[in-house]
């Protein structure tokens, strides 16, 4: 965690690094200071010195990493949906009419604490070797107003993400899985295989790409962290050998066929987050249960639904559940038995966010 002193909100700007695939936030500060009077009794409060100039707390990649092991992570997600958390609809723009988004999303409890994520997805990046995704998340004290501290939003992005896909295949997954299949060779990657391998007994891990170097560093930067996978250059292939997969690319055409996907198989859909993008064919769905993480988002987002509903293949009734309610029952037998097939839809949502970023800022 890096104190900022002396710092006014308007004071900071913020530019990106370049790191191992992901974009980073550095901060160029000015000497500004800036007085909050009583702020005891403020259960989140800004912290000052002892001249009363305001203290700004910022947590870089490394904190962010640091305070969010996937398997505290995974936990703090199940409680924390079970608390009341006001999430509207995010904001959604396209500043170039494209494909390049940027995404506002907010998120509180009330007399308590509030989070903005200021989030941009670039998927034409991949190409000119910058990452699809960078953000900055923002936490606001209820009590006051003021902001408190400024998160990584990328890594507290990918961390939050991988969770939760995670956390809902611990659930729906068959309990005898055993193969992970990883479909994306994008910031997401690594982070899905390390949530997943946190919170359930996998022995084996595939990692499929359209690129087979970007495949293979996968697969390095894998065996670094001291876990073993394997290069899959054959889909189809990978595809009929997996239990359980995660499916984490920014496609637009779908690319998952449905006859690939053998009975028994959890399907996590994270990639798709509007509803021109699809990783897998809309008819999986016909042949499925579905679950989302949020219905409302994911009826208004997610490609692969969106689709399907459209084309007359599943009805808004046919959503099972969302992440909500799987935790409040994770015994229950949501699976209708080994042979189903589950599809866990992600859009992402803003409590997700809120929930992480209150478990980093606890840990100062």
């Amino acid at each position: 965690m890096v104190m900022l002193s002396d710092v006014a909100v308007s004071s900071i700007q913020h530019s990106l690094m370049l790191s191992a695939g992901v974009a980073r936030p550095m901060l160029w500060v000015s000497q500004v200071k800036v007085r909050i009077p009583n702020l005891t009794n403020v259960e989140h409060a800004w912290k000052t010195d002892l001249t009363g100039a305001l203290i700004m707390q910022f947590f870089d990649q490394q904190a962010v990493e640091q305070a969010l092991p996937y398997a505290r992570l995974v936990d703090a997600i199940a409680t924390g949906l079970q608390e009341p958390i006001e999430s509207p609809q995010r904001s959604h723009y396209e500043p170039n009419h494209d494909n390049s988004t940027v995404l506002i999303m907010p998120a509180w409890k009330a007399q308590k604490l509030m989070g903005v994520k200021l989030v941009s997805v670039w998927p034409g990046n991949s190409a000119i070797g910058e990452p699809a995704v960078s953000a900055v998340y923002v936490l606001i004290s209820c009590a006051n107003g003021n902001p408190i501290a400024v998160l990584d939003g990328t890594e507290l992005t990918l961390r939050r993400t991988a969770a939760t896909a995670a956390l809902a295949a611990k659930i729906l997954a068959r309990k005898n899985s055993q193969t992970l299949v990883v479909l994306g060779t994008g910031a997401l990657s690594v982070p899905m295989v390390q949530a997943h391998l946190s919170v359930m007994p996998l022995s084996r891990v595939l990692i499929w790409g359209r690129k087979a170097d970007k495949t293979q560093l996968i697969v390095e930067r894998l065996a670094v962290l001291g876990i073993r996978a394997e290069v899959s250059t054959d889909l189809q292939r990978a595809l009929e050998q997996a239990d359980v997969v995660a499916a984490v690319t920014t496609a637009t055409e779908p690319f998952v066929r449905k006859e690939w996907v053998k009975p028994g198989t959890h399907l996590g859909l994270v990639g798709a987050f509007t509803t021109k993008m699809s990783e897998a064919e809309p008819a999986i769905v016909s042949k499925a249960q579905v679950f989302a993480d949020s219905r409302e988002a994911v009826l208004e987002k997610g490609g692969e639904i969106f689709q399907a509903i459209q084309q007359g293949l599943m009805a808004t009734s046919d959503i099972h559940a969302e992440l909500a309610e799987l935790v409040l029952k994770q015994s229950h037998s949501w699976r209708a038995d080994d042979l189903a097939i589950t599809v866990f839809k992600s859009v992402g949502f803003a409590s997700l966010d809120l929930i992480a970023a209150e478990l980093v800022y606890e840990s100062r």
